[in-house]
Protein backbone atom coordinates (compact mmCIF):
# COMPACT_ATOMS: atom_id res chain seq x y z
CA UNK A 1 0.00 0.00 0.00
CA UNK A 2 1.53 3.41 -0.93
CA UNK A 3 0.22 4.65 3.12
CA UNK A 4 2.91 2.26 4.39
CA UNK A 5 5.48 4.67 5.03
CA UNK A 6 7.35 3.47 8.16
CA UNK A 7 10.81 4.54 7.48
CA UNK A 8 12.32 7.33 5.78
CA UNK A 9 14.16 7.34 2.78
CA UNK A 10 17.37 9.63 2.04
CA UNK A 11 18.48 9.96 -1.50
CA UNK A 12 22.49 11.00 -1.00
CA UNK A 13 24.20 13.37 -3.72
CA UNK A 14 22.13 13.39 -6.28
CA UNK A 15 21.71 16.45 -9.34
CA UNK A 16 18.24 17.59 -8.46
CA UNK A 17 15.91 18.06 -11.68
CA UNK A 18 12.99 20.52 -10.80
CA UNK A 19 10.59 21.18 -14.10
CA UNK A 20 10.80 24.69 -15.34
CA UNK A 21 14.12 25.74 -13.64
CA UNK A 22 17.89 26.20 -15.21
CA UNK A 23 19.80 24.68 -12.98
CA UNK A 24 20.66 20.85 -11.41
CA UNK A 25 22.06 21.71 -7.99
CA UNK A 26 24.02 18.59 -6.05
CA UNK A 27 22.04 17.55 -2.47
CA UNK A 28 20.00 15.19 -0.34
CA UNK A 29 16.81 14.51 -0.35
CA UNK A 30 14.94 13.05 3.08
CA UNK A 31 11.18 11.45 2.56
CA UNK A 32 8.83 10.96 5.17
CA UNK A 33 5.36 10.72 6.21
CA UNK A 34 4.60 10.23 1.56
CA UNK A 35 6.26 13.92 1.14
CA UNK A 36 9.78 15.56 0.39
CA UNK A 37 10.40 16.79 4.14
CA UNK A 38 13.86 18.45 3.65
CA UNK A 39 16.16 18.99 0.95
CA UNK A 40 19.62 19.93 1.79
CA UNK A 41 23.64 18.89 1.27
CA UNK A 42 25.07 16.57 3.75
CA UNK A 43 22.62 14.90 5.52
CA UNK A 44 22.90 12.11 7.98
CA UNK A 45 20.71 8.61 8.10
CA UNK A 46 18.71 8.07 11.19
CA UNK A 47 19.29 4.33 12.25
CA UNK A 48 16.59 2.39 10.01
CA UNK A 49 16.30 4.75 7.22
CA UNK A 50 16.84 3.74 3.71
CA UNK A 51 19.69 5.11 2.01
CA UNK A 52 19.81 5.22 -1.90
CA UNK A 53 23.56 6.65 -2.71
CA UNK A 54 22.70 8.94 -6.11
CA UNK A 55 26.17 9.45 -6.93
CA UNK A 56 26.40 10.48 -10.76
CA UNK A 57 22.91 10.45 -11.00
CA UNK A 58 19.37 12.85 -11.59
CA UNK A 59 16.91 12.87 -9.11
CA UNK A 60 13.49 14.11 -10.92
CA UNK A 61 9.84 14.29 -9.99
CA UNK A 62 7.84 11.10 -10.89
CA UNK A 63 6.41 11.18 -14.35
CA UNK A 64 2.80 11.50 -14.71
CA UNK A 65 1.62 9.72 -17.69
CA UNK A 66 -2.10 10.80 -19.01
CA UNK A 67 -2.66 7.77 -21.42
CA UNK A 68 -2.51 4.78 -20.60
CA UNK A 69 -4.36 1.82 -21.52
CA UNK A 70 -4.75 -0.54 -18.26
CA UNK A 71 -6.66 -3.53 -20.32
CA UNK A 72 -8.37 -4.34 -16.85
CA UNK A 73 -11.47 -4.90 -16.25
CA UNK A 74 -12.11 -7.80 -19.24
CA UNK A 75 -9.16 -7.36 -21.56
CA UNK A 76 -6.63 -8.98 -19.20
CA UNK A 77 -4.93 -11.45 -21.77
CA UNK A 78 -3.21 -7.81 -23.25
CA UNK A 79 -2.53 -6.49 -19.70
CA UNK A 80 -4.11 -6.13 -15.83
CA UNK A 81 -3.45 -3.88 -13.00
CA UNK A 82 -0.36 -5.40 -11.74
CA UNK A 83 1.69 -5.82 -14.79
CA UNK A 84 0.43 -2.87 -16.20
CA UNK A 85 1.35 -0.75 -12.87
CA UNK A 86 4.74 -2.51 -12.32
CA UNK A 87 5.61 -1.68 -16.20
CA UNK A 88 5.11 1.89 -14.94
CA UNK A 89 7.33 1.85 -11.70
CA UNK A 90 10.11 0.27 -14.23
CA UNK A 91 9.74 3.36 -16.35
CA UNK A 92 9.77 6.27 -13.66
CA UNK A 93 6.00 6.68 -13.86
CA UNK A 94 4.62 7.12 -10.50
CA UNK A 95 0.71 8.35 -11.71
CA UNK A 96 -0.87 6.99 -14.68
CA UNK A 97 -4.88 8.14 -16.23
CA UNK A 98 -6.36 4.91 -17.38
CA UNK A 99 -8.31 5.00 -20.55
CA UNK A 100 -12.08 3.64 -20.16
CA UNK A 101 -12.58 1.50 -23.09
CA UNK A 102 -12.39 -1.57 -21.27
CA UNK A 103 -14.89 -4.41 -21.58
CA UNK A 104 -17.14 -3.41 -20.01
CA UNK A 105 -16.62 0.08 -20.82
CA UNK A 106 -15.84 2.45 -17.90
CA UNK A 107 -19.59 4.08 -18.04
CA UNK A 108 -20.53 4.29 -14.59
CA UNK A 109 -19.44 4.73 -10.76
CA UNK A 110 -19.16 1.20 -10.04
CA UNK A 111 -16.69 -0.07 -12.50
CA UNK A 112 -14.45 3.24 -11.50
CA UNK A 113 -14.76 2.72 -8.07
CA UNK A 114 -13.76 -1.05 -8.44
CA UNK A 115 -10.89 0.07 -10.80
CA UNK A 116 -9.23 2.48 -8.07
CA UNK A 117 -9.64 0.26 -5.50
CA UNK A 118 -8.11 -2.27 -6.95
CA UNK A 119 -4.82 -0.14 -8.61
CA UNK A 120 -4.48 1.07 -4.42
CA UNK A 121 -4.18 -2.32 -3.03
CA UNK A 122 -1.54 -3.07 -5.94
CA UNK A 123 0.29 -0.34 -4.92
CA UNK A 124 2.79 0.62 -7.38
CA UNK A 125 1.47 3.60 -9.01
CA UNK A 126 -1.45 5.90 -8.62
CA UNK A 127 -4.11 5.31 -11.11
CA UNK A 128 -6.37 7.93 -11.72
CA UNK A 129 -9.44 6.23 -13.58
CA UNK A 130 -10.96 8.20 -16.85
CA UNK A 131 -14.67 7.74 -17.47
CA UNK A 132 -16.53 7.24 -20.74
CA UNK A 133 -18.21 10.23 -22.34
CA UNK A 134 -21.20 7.85 -22.72
CA UNK A 135 -23.20 4.38 -22.71
CA UNK A 136 -20.63 2.00 -23.77
CA UNK A 137 -18.45 4.30 -26.21
CA UNK A 138 -21.43 3.66 -28.27
CA UNK A 139 -21.84 7.26 -28.98
CA UNK A 140 -25.59 7.29 -28.23
CA UNK A 141 -26.58 8.45 -25.04
CA UNK A 142 -24.54 10.22 -22.28
CA UNK A 143 -22.91 8.02 -19.51
CA UNK A 144 -23.80 8.63 -15.67
CA UNK A 145 -20.45 11.32 -15.94
CA UNK A 146 -22.09 13.20 -12.49
CA UNK A 147 -21.97 9.68 -10.63
CA UNK A 148 -18.59 8.64 -11.90
CA UNK A 149 -17.46 12.45 -10.60
CA UNK A 150 -18.59 11.77 -6.86
CA UNK A 151 -16.70 8.18 -7.15
CA UNK A 152 -13.38 10.19 -8.09
CA UNK A 153 -13.19 9.78 -11.59
CA UNK A 154 -11.17 13.20 -12.47
CA UNK A 155 -11.21 12.54 -16.61
CA UNK A 156 -13.68 12.24 -19.27
CA UNK A 157 -12.61 10.62 -22.46
CA UNK A 158 -14.02 8.61 -25.35
CA UNK A 159 -10.81 6.92 -26.12
CA UNK A 160 -10.61 4.74 -29.10
CA UNK A 161 -13.19 6.48 -30.36
CA UNK A 162 -14.90 10.15 -30.92
CA UNK A 163 -18.21 10.69 -30.29
CA UNK A 164 -19.29 11.52 -33.84
CA UNK A 165 -22.89 13.25 -32.84
CA UNK A 166 -21.19 16.63 -32.24
CA UNK A 167 -25.02 17.60 -30.49
CA UNK A 168 -24.06 14.86 -27.78
CA UNK A 169 -20.46 15.91 -27.84
CA UNK A 170 -21.65 19.29 -26.97
CA UNK A 171 -23.61 18.00 -24.51
CA UNK A 172 -20.91 16.43 -22.64
CA UNK A 173 -18.77 19.02 -22.94
CA UNK A 174 -21.01 21.36 -21.33
CA UNK A 175 -21.56 18.69 -18.58
CA UNK A 176 -17.75 17.97 -18.01
CA UNK A 177 -17.38 22.28 -17.90
CA UNK A 178 -20.28 22.45 -15.10
CA UNK A 179 -18.47 19.72 -13.41
CA UNK A 180 -14.78 20.84 -14.11
CA UNK A 181 -13.77 17.82 -15.37
CA UNK A 182 -11.06 18.10 -18.47
CA UNK A 183 -11.83 16.18 -21.79
CA UNK A 184 -8.95 13.61 -22.61
CA UNK A 185 -9.58 13.56 -26.68
CA UNK A 186 -9.12 11.17 -29.18
CA UNK A 187 -10.42 13.35 -32.15
CA UNK A 188 -10.78 10.31 -35.28
CA UNK A 189 -13.39 10.73 -37.68
CA UNK A 190 -14.89 7.53 -38.20
CA UNK A 191 -16.55 8.42 -41.51
CA UNK A 192 -13.25 9.15 -43.25
CA UNK A 193 -10.79 6.56 -41.59
CA UNK A 194 -12.31 3.76 -43.15
CA UNK A 195 -10.43 0.73 -43.14
CA UNK A 196 -7.47 2.31 -42.80
CA UNK A 197 -3.76 0.77 -41.12
CA UNK A 198 -1.22 3.30 -41.97
CA UNK A 199 -0.96 7.02 -42.90
CA UNK A 200 -2.38 7.75 -46.67
CA UNK A 201 1.01 8.77 -48.50
CA UNK A 202 3.53 6.76 -50.96
CA UNK A 203 5.23 4.32 -48.01
CA UNK A 204 1.27 3.19 -47.68
CA UNK A 205 1.41 2.73 -51.65
CA UNK A 206 4.35 0.86 -51.30
CA UNK A 207 3.31 -1.37 -49.19
CA UNK A 208 0.43 -1.73 -50.86
CA UNK A 209 -1.92 -0.78 -47.50
CA UNK A 210 -5.13 1.51 -47.26
CA UNK A 211 -4.18 4.89 -45.55
CA UNK A 212 -5.20 7.15 -43.13
CA UNK A 213 -5.18 10.76 -44.19
CA UNK A 214 -4.87 13.78 -41.74
CA UNK A 215 -8.26 14.98 -42.36
CA UNK A 216 -9.23 12.19 -39.99
CA UNK A 217 -7.75 13.84 -37.14
CA UNK A 218 -7.34 17.22 -38.28
CA UNK A 219 -11.46 17.49 -39.05
CA UNK A 220 -12.73 16.66 -35.21
CA UNK A 221 -10.48 18.69 -33.90
CA UNK A 222 -10.95 21.55 -35.40
CA UNK A 223 -14.43 20.22 -34.34
CA UNK A 224 -14.48 20.37 -30.54
CA UNK A 225 -11.99 23.00 -30.35
CA UNK A 226 -14.88 24.65 -31.36
CA UNK A 227 -17.23 23.02 -28.92
CA UNK A 228 -15.25 23.69 -25.84
CA UNK A 229 -14.64 27.20 -26.73
CA UNK A 230 -18.83 27.52 -26.93
CA UNK A 231 -18.94 25.20 -23.85
CA UNK A 232 -16.16 26.30 -21.83
CA UNK A 233 -14.76 22.99 -21.34
CA UNK A 234 -11.47 22.48 -20.64
CA UNK A 235 -10.04 19.90 -23.21
CA UNK A 236 -6.73 17.74 -23.65
CA UNK A 237 -6.10 16.78 -27.55
CA UNK A 238 -4.59 13.22 -26.83
CA UNK A 239 -1.69 11.99 -28.98
CA UNK A 240 -1.39 14.58 -31.34
CA UNK A 241 0.02 13.28 -34.82
CA UNK A 242 -0.40 16.00 -37.86
CA UNK A 243 1.08 19.80 -38.18
CA UNK A 244 -2.51 20.76 -39.18
CA UNK A 245 -3.10 20.31 -35.46
CA UNK A 246 0.11 22.14 -34.03
CA UNK A 247 -1.39 24.84 -36.66
CA UNK A 248 -4.22 25.02 -35.00
CA UNK A 249 -2.71 24.66 -31.27
CA UNK A 250 -0.50 27.58 -32.44
CA UNK A 251 -3.56 29.49 -33.27
CA UNK A 252 -5.22 29.33 -29.85
CA UNK A 253 -2.02 30.01 -28.18
CA UNK A 254 -1.26 33.19 -30.31
CA UNK A 255 -4.77 34.35 -29.14
CA UNK A 256 -3.84 33.39 -25.32
CA UNK A 257 -6.15 30.53 -25.11
CA UNK A 258 -5.49 28.59 -22.42
CA UNK A 259 -8.41 25.85 -21.81
CA UNK A 260 -7.13 23.03 -24.67
CA UNK A 261 -3.93 21.89 -24.21
CA UNK A 262 -2.12 18.92 -25.98
CA UNK A 263 -0.03 15.77 -25.87
CA UNK A 264 2.44 13.97 -27.92
CA UNK A 265 3.64 10.01 -27.77
CA UNK A 266 7.23 9.68 -28.28
CA UNK A 267 6.36 7.09 -31.49
CA UNK A 268 5.02 10.45 -33.24
CA UNK A 269 8.25 12.90 -32.99
CA UNK A 270 10.72 9.91 -33.47
CA UNK A 271 9.54 7.64 -35.96
CA UNK A 272 7.50 8.69 -39.43
CA UNK A 273 6.23 6.73 -42.17
CA UNK A 274 9.38 6.28 -43.51
CA UNK A 275 10.94 4.37 -40.72
CA UNK A 276 8.23 1.53 -41.64
CA UNK A 277 10.28 -1.36 -43.01
CA UNK A 278 7.37 -3.30 -43.99
CA UNK A 279 4.44 -4.74 -43.57
CA UNK A 280 5.02 -5.03 -39.82
CA UNK A 281 2.19 -4.95 -37.02
CA UNK A 282 4.71 -2.86 -34.35
CA UNK A 283 4.08 -0.12 -35.94
CA UNK A 284 0.66 -0.02 -36.64
CA UNK A 285 -0.38 2.75 -34.62
CA UNK A 286 -3.71 5.01 -33.94
CA UNK A 287 -3.25 7.43 -35.19
CA UNK A 288 -0.59 6.35 -37.00
CA UNK A 289 2.65 7.54 -38.10
CA UNK A 290 3.00 10.43 -40.34
CA UNK A 291 5.11 11.96 -42.88
CA UNK A 292 8.22 13.22 -41.74
CA UNK A 293 7.07 17.05 -42.27
CA UNK A 294 4.36 15.52 -39.86
CA UNK A 295 6.61 14.15 -37.38
CA UNK A 296 9.05 17.37 -37.31
CA UNK A 297 5.92 19.63 -36.44
CA UNK A 298 5.37 17.48 -33.64
CA UNK A 299 8.93 17.44 -32.48
CA UNK A 300 8.66 21.73 -33.06
CA UNK A 301 5.48 21.96 -30.89
CA UNK A 302 7.05 19.84 -27.99
CA UNK A 303 10.73 22.49 -28.66
CA UNK A 304 7.95 25.47 -28.45
CA UNK A 305 5.58 24.39 -25.84
CA UNK A 306 2.69 24.62 -27.49
CA UNK A 307 2.30 20.79 -26.94
CA UNK A 308 3.19 20.84 -23.50
CA UNK A 309 2.81 17.35 -22.45
CA UNK A 310 4.03 14.22 -23.60
CA UNK A 311 2.67 11.01 -22.93
CA UNK A 312 2.32 7.44 -24.28
CA UNK A 313 -0.70 5.99 -25.62
CA UNK A 314 0.10 2.63 -23.73
CA UNK A 315 -1.60 -0.36 -25.90
CA UNK A 316 -0.73 -3.61 -25.02
CA UNK A 317 -2.29 -6.46 -26.79
CA UNK A 318 -1.54 -9.88 -26.74
CA UNK A 319 1.37 -11.24 -29.44
CA UNK A 320 -1.77 -13.00 -31.79
CA UNK A 321 -3.28 -9.78 -32.28
CA UNK A 322 -0.09 -7.78 -33.16
CA UNK A 323 0.81 -10.77 -35.78
CA UNK A 324 0.16 -10.90 -39.68
CA UNK A 325 -0.06 -8.00 -41.79
CA UNK A 326 -0.80 -4.85 -41.07
CA UNK A 327 -4.64 -4.74 -42.41
CA UNK A 328 -6.33 -7.30 -39.79
CA UNK A 329 -3.63 -6.17 -36.53
CA UNK A 330 -5.13 -4.17 -33.64
CA UNK A 331 -3.52 -0.74 -33.41
CA UNK A 332 -1.20 0.30 -30.78
CA UNK A 333 1.83 -0.01 -29.01
CA UNK A 334 3.36 0.17 -25.62
CA UNK A 335 5.65 2.83 -24.12
CA UNK A 336 5.56 2.62 -20.22
CA UNK A 337 8.81 1.50 -19.97
CA UNK A 338 10.71 3.30 -22.66
CA UNK A 339 9.08 6.12 -22.69
CA UNK A 340 11.30 9.00 -20.48
CA UNK A 341 14.46 6.90 -22.33
CA UNK A 342 13.43 7.97 -25.58
CA UNK A 343 12.13 11.07 -25.22
CA UNK A 344 15.60 11.79 -23.40
CA UNK A 345 18.04 10.38 -26.24
CA UNK A 346 15.56 12.49 -28.68
CA UNK A 347 15.05 15.90 -27.07
CA UNK A 348 17.82 16.06 -24.32
CA UNK A 349 20.75 14.61 -25.97
CA UNK A 350 20.13 16.74 -29.45
CA UNK A 351 19.67 19.87 -27.88
CA UNK A 352 16.73 20.82 -28.14
CA UNK A 353 14.89 20.52 -24.86
CA UNK A 354 17.15 21.19 -21.32
CA UNK A 355 16.63 18.24 -18.82
CA UNK A 356 14.70 20.49 -16.81
CA UNK A 357 12.51 21.22 -19.99
CA UNK A 358 11.64 17.46 -20.05
CA UNK A 359 10.60 17.03 -16.57
CA UNK A 360 8.12 20.03 -17.10
CA UNK A 361 6.52 18.39 -20.26
CA UNK A 362 6.62 14.64 -18.28
CA UNK A 363 5.95 15.68 -14.72
CA UNK A 364 5.12 19.05 -13.82
CA UNK A 365 2.55 19.98 -16.93
CA UNK A 366 0.52 17.16 -17.03
CA UNK A 367 -0.18 16.92 -12.90
CA UNK A 368 -1.44 20.38 -13.76
CA UNK A 369 -3.89 19.88 -16.36
CA UNK A 370 -5.15 16.15 -14.30
CA UNK A 371 -5.57 18.88 -11.76
CA UNK A 372 -3.53 17.03 -8.64
CA UNK A 373 -0.72 18.32 -6.29
CA UNK A 374 2.47 19.63 -8.53
CA UNK A 375 5.28 17.29 -9.25
CA UNK A 376 8.04 19.31 -7.86
CA UNK A 377 11.39 18.80 -6.06
CA UNK A 378 10.18 21.00 -3.03
CA UNK A 379 9.75 20.51 0.72
CA UNK A 380 6.40 19.45 1.19
CA UNK A 381 5.57 17.68 -1.93
CA UNK A 382 4.53 14.39 -2.48
CA UNK A 383 7.57 12.04 -2.16
CA UNK A 384 7.06 10.66 -5.81
CA UNK A 385 10.97 10.73 -7.28
CA UNK A 386 12.66 8.96 -9.75
CA UNK A 387 16.96 8.40 -9.65
CA UNK A 388 17.89 8.45 -13.57
CA UNK A 389 21.15 7.23 -14.94
CA UNK A 390 21.29 9.59 -18.03
CA UNK A 391 24.79 8.81 -18.96
CA UNK A 392 23.91 4.97 -19.01
CA UNK A 393 23.32 3.50 -22.88
CA UNK A 394 21.06 0.45 -23.50
CA UNK A 395 19.56 -1.22 -25.65
CA UNK A 396 15.41 -1.56 -25.51
CA UNK A 397 14.23 -4.80 -24.88
CA UNK A 398 11.10 -5.80 -25.14
CA UNK A 399 11.95 -9.26 -23.44
CA UNK A 400 12.76 -7.58 -20.27
CA UNK A 401 9.35 -5.55 -20.14
CA UNK A 402 7.38 -6.19 -17.02
CA UNK A 403 4.20 -5.61 -19.12
CA UNK A 404 2.38 -8.74 -20.73
CA UNK A 405 2.93 -7.06 -23.60
CA UNK A 406 5.74 -7.03 -26.11
CA UNK A 407 4.24 -4.75 -29.31
CA UNK A 408 7.01 -1.95 -29.79
CA UNK A 409 9.07 -0.37 -32.70
CA UNK A 410 11.83 -0.15 -30.70
CA UNK A 411 13.34 -3.13 -30.05
CA UNK A 412 16.86 -3.10 -30.08
CA UNK A 413 17.08 1.16 -30.26
CA UNK A 414 19.65 2.61 -28.86
CA UNK A 415 19.36 4.78 -25.49
CA UNK A 416 19.89 6.94 -22.46
CA UNK A 417 18.43 7.54 -19.29
CA UNK A 418 18.08 3.67 -17.20
CA UNK A 419 15.67 4.06 -14.12
CA UNK A 420 17.54 3.18 -10.64
CA UNK A 421 14.76 3.67 -8.48
CA UNK A 422 11.24 4.98 -8.60
CA UNK A 423 9.21 6.11 -4.55
CA UNK A 424 5.36 6.49 -5.00
CA UNK A 425 4.27 8.26 -2.14
CA UNK A 426 7.18 7.44 -0.02
CA UNK A 427 7.63 4.36 -0.92
CA UNK A 428 10.36 2.16 -2.91
CA UNK A 429 8.49 1.15 -5.94
CA UNK A 430 11.13 -0.04 -7.86
CA UNK A 431 14.77 -0.72 -7.65
CA UNK A 432 16.64 -1.34 -11.00
CA UNK A 433 18.55 -5.80 -10.77
CA UNK A 434 15.99 -6.37 -8.05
Amino acid sequence: MLEDMRLGILIKAGRLVRPGKTDQPLADIYIEGGRISRIAAGMVPAAGDQVIHAQGKMVLPGLVDLHVHMRDPGQTHKEDLATGLMAAAAGGVTTVVAMPNTTPVVDCPEIAADIMERAKKEGKARLYQAGAMTMREEGKELADIEGMARAGVRVLSEDGKSVMNAALCRDAFRLAASLKLPIFDHCEDLTLRGNGCMNDDENAVRLGLPGISNSVEDTITARDILLALETGARLHLCHVSTRGVVSMLRYLQSLGITQITAEACPHHFILSSDDIPGDDPDYKMNPPLRSAKDTEAIRQGIIDGVISVISTDHAPHAPWEKSGSMRDAAFGIIGLETSLALSYTTLVETGSLTINQLAERMSFRPAQILGIEERDLREGCPADVIVVDFSEEYQIDRGSFFSKARNTPFHGRKVKGKVHYTICGGKIVYEAGR
